[in-house]
């Protein structure tokens, strides 16, 4: 890897990927295709916290949730899909990925891509309901924002350096403090080691046109993190997810970019517990720990 950021040589992260080991999980009938996944926590908890990265994003982007939240019992899973060209395949290959794991229900939590894909996985098992919860991070419902329905036919064929360019033109790095810096920097790291194949076909997924029916999530518990500051999508994109979900919970940051839950780790991480103490003591509980005050 030629570039490397601060935060891969922080103490935090190296801690993290000595101590939780990289799985590559095979769940397609072609073998070339592994799911990477970080599973921190106890594993007797059916109903993790699973979070989905961002285009631009591997499975370790998240290491500071997985450190900070499996400390306290929960159970955290980041998973980081193979390849796959359309939203259907990457749902079906996800819910194997589930089955393989033991998973009844998960709670999910996806930024950009990631929250699109995490809602259209809901609205892929609604009559039979995998999805005990979303947690959604700067994302969309609708595909069209990105005006690329066409470019999404000729993303396999472009080099791996345009590719990657077109998508560190919206990291943007004007007026951000040090940690929003950090995250960047990590980001770009992590985006430079995505070979071409991978990074094409997030894209396709980005923009091939569709958009999610989230009448068919209405009976899903729903948390949006948002920033108040410049982040890649419009706050046209923000007050449409809002009127997707007019009885989502909004939790909302000053500040953080686009990459709040490495920049804004420690709010993240507290409405990711704010929202998941509401199955404390259920079926669908992500941790193991009982309830400190039930007598």
């Amino acid at each position: 890897m030629s570039y490397i950021s601060d935060l891969s040589q922080s103490q935090e992260y190296l801690s993290f990927r000595s101590n939780v080991p990289l799985k590559r999980i095979v769940v397609d009938s072609d073998n070339t295709k592994g799911w990477r996944v970080y599973d921190c926590g106890p594993k007797n908890v059916k109903s993790p916290l699973i979070c989905l990265p961002p285009v631009s994003g591997t499975a370790d982007i998240y290491f500071k949730q997985a450190l900070a939240l499996s400390a306290k019992g929960i159970r955290v899973i980041s998973a980081e899909a193979p390849v796959y060209w359309n939203v259907k395949e990457w749902c079906e290959g996800f819910k194997k990925l589930l089955d393989y794991l033991g998973i009844i229900k998960a709670h999910l939590f996806g930024a950009s891509l990631g929250g699109y894909l995490a809602q259209k996985f809901a609205e892929y098992t609604h009559k039979c309901p995998r999805v005990a919860s979303l947690i959604l991070c700067n994302t969309f419902t609708d595909t069209a924002v990105f005006n690329n329905h066409e470019s999404a036919a000729i993303f396999w064929m472009l080099p791996g350096l345009v590719l990657k360019r077109m998508l560190m033109s919206n990291f943007g790095a004007e007026k951000v403090d040090p940690e929003m810096v950090e995250a960047i920097d990590f980001m770009v790291e992590r985006l430079e080691s995505l070979p071409q194949t991978e990074l094409a076909s997030r894209l396709t997924l980005n923009c091939l046109k569709g958009y999610v029916e989230a009448h068919k999530l209405s009976d899903i518990p729903v948390t949006i993190i948002d920033v108040f500051d410049e982040y890649a999508l419009s706050n046209t994109v923000r007050e449409e997810l809002y009127k997707c979900y007019p009885s989502a919970k909004l939790a909302h940051l000053k500040s953080g970019g686009n990459f709040p839950y490495l920049s804004r780790c420690a709010e993240v991480n507290l409405h990711l517990q704010i929202h998941l103490r509401q199955f404390d003591d259920t079926n669908f509980s992500s941790s193991d720990r009982p309830l400190v005050n039930k007598i």
